[in-house]
C-alpha cells in the first residue's frame, strides 16, 4: 500500500501515529533542473528554530531517506535540548551520491528550499556535506551555519565535538571511580578521523593509554606518528572491544556500534564516544546496565559540534563555545544522578530530561 506521494504508507504511519513521529513538518523538495531530491524534517520548534545538518547520501529508496530524516530530526531535538540551546530539532537529507551529483546548482536549489521555511530550520554540515558546501548554500539562504571563517562561519566543528566527548569521559570517570582524570586509564577509540584524532590528543594530554582502530590505514598511521608512545593499534573494532583491561570504549565512527553481538563481549566499564545513534535498537541500554557498563548517552556528549554551529548565528566566538561545551561534564553527571535516582539507564534519563525541557517550553 502506498500513500498519495507513492511512498510506502508506513512512512506516514511513523509520522502521524508512532512514538517515533510527532514531527511538526516534513518538506519534500525537488528541482528537476539540478537533479535535487531532498527531505527536510522539522521535529520540534518548541525551544526555537530547528537546527540540524544536511546529510547527502545515496539512499536505496525515497522511503529510506524519509525515515532517516525523521529519525535524525527527532534526535536533534533531544541533542539541542540537552545542550541547553534555544533550538529545536531538524534534519535534511539530499538523496544521491555526492561524488556523482553534487554541484553548485544543486546546492543553490537546496538553499532556496531551506530559505523558503523563513528561519524555521537552520542547516549545517553532516555526512556528505562540508564547509565549502555550506558556503554555497549560504548564497541563497541566510539560515546556514558550518560555513568557512572567510564567510563568517566557525569552520570545522570536530574540534569542539571531541572536546565535549572528552568532558563526557571525565564525568564518567568521576561517577565511576571518584576522580575525573583519565590518567592511567586504558581507552579504546574506534574511528580516528575528523573527531577521533582530536579525542586521542585530549586523552594523551591527560595521561591515558590509548588503543585505536580505523578502517583507513592512513588515519591509524597518522595517529601513531603523532603519538610515538602511549598509543597502540589493533586490527579492527572486533579486536578493540575485546582488549583486556579496557576502561573506556569510544565509538567514533558509524552508528549502531552497540548491539546484541558487541555488548556481551565488551571489556570496558564505560562507553562514551562521538558516533551518533550508538544503540542499535531499543533495549541495548538495559543490556549495558545489566552488565554493569556505564553508558554516556551519545547525543549528550557529542553536542560540542552543534553548540559551535548554533553560536555562528550570534557571531562566532570560540572561547564562548568552548565554555558551553565544557558544561557537558556537568550535564553528563546530572544524567547519571537522575538515572540512579529513577532506577533507569542513563539513556532513558537523558530522554526524560530533554522531554521535560521541551514540554516546559511548549506550555509557556
Amino acid at each position: 500500500m502506498t500513500d498519495v506521494t507513492g511512498a510506502p504508507a508506513d512512512v506516514l504511519h511513523t509520522l502521524f501515529h508512532s512514538d517515533q513521529g510527532g514531527h511538526e513538518q516534513v518538506v519534500l523538495c525537488q528541482d528537476r533542473a539540478s537533479g535535487l531530491k531532498a527531505v527536510i524534517a522539522l521535529h520540534s520548534t518548541a525551544l526555537g528554530p530547528a537546527l540540524g545538518g544536511t546529510r547527502f547520501y545515496p539512499y536505496a529508496s525515497e522511503a529510506e531517506a524519509i525515515a532517516d530524516a525523521l529519525n535524525l530530526a527527532r534526535g536533534m531535538s533531544y541533542k539541542n535540548a540537552m545542550a541547553g540551546l534555544d533550538h529545536g530539532g531538524g534534519k535534511a537529507v539530499i538523496i544521491g551520491d555526492p561524488e556523482q551529483i553534487k554541484t553548485d546548482e544543486l546546492l543553490l536549489a537546496y538553499g532556496r528550499f531551506v530559505a523558503s521555511l523563513g528561519g524555521r530550520y537552520v542547516t549545517a554540515c553532516d555526512v556528505g556535506t562540508y564547509v565549502a558546501d555550506m558556503d554555497v548554500v549560504a548564497r541563497e539562504c541566510r539560515w546556514t551555519t558550518g560555513r568557512s571563517p572567510e564567510n563568517g562561519g566557525a569552520g570545522d566543528s570536530s574540534v569542539l565535538t571531541a572536546f565535549g566527548v572528552f568532558q563526557g569521559m571525565r564525568a564518567s570517570a568521576q561517577h565511576l571511580w571518584g576522580d575525573p582524570t583519565l590518567r592511567g586509564r586504558k581507552v579504546g577509540v574506534a574511528g580516528v578521523g575528523k573527531v577521533g584524532h582530536h579525542l586521542v590528543d585530549h586523552l594523551r594530554a591527560d595521561g591515558a593509554e590509548v588503543v585505536i582502530t580505523d578502517v583507513r590505514a592512513d588515519s591509524v598511521r597518522r595517529i601513531l606518528d603523532q603519538h610515538p608512545t602511549g598509543v597502540t593499534a589493533v586490527a579492527d573494532t572486533e579486536a578493540l572491544i575485546r582488549v583486556e583491561g579496557l576502561d573506556i570504549y569510544a565509538p567514533c565512527a558509524l552508528g549502531g556500534a552497540l548491539d546484541d553481538t558487541t555488548v556481551p563481549v565488551l571489556t570496558a566499564r564505560v562507553v562514551c564516544g562521538a558516533a551518533n545513534n550508538q544503540l542499535a535498537h531499543p533495549g541495548v541500554e538495559k543490556d549495558l546496565a545489566d552488565r554493569g557498563i556505564l553508558y554516556a548517552p551519545d547525543y549528550v556528549v557529542n553536542a560540542g559540534g552543534v553548540i559551535q554551529v548554533a553560536d555562528e548565528l550570534h557571531g562566532f566566538d570560540f572561547d564562548r563555545c568552548k565554555a558551553k561545551a565544557a558544561k557537558i561534564f556537568d550535564t553528563t553527571l546530572a544524567i547519571f544522578a537522575r538515572a540512579k535516582e529513577d532506577g533507569i539507564p542513563p539513556a532513558a534519563a537523558a530522554d526524560r530530561i530533554a522531554e521535560q525541557r521541551m514540554a516546559e517550553a511548549r506550555s509557556h
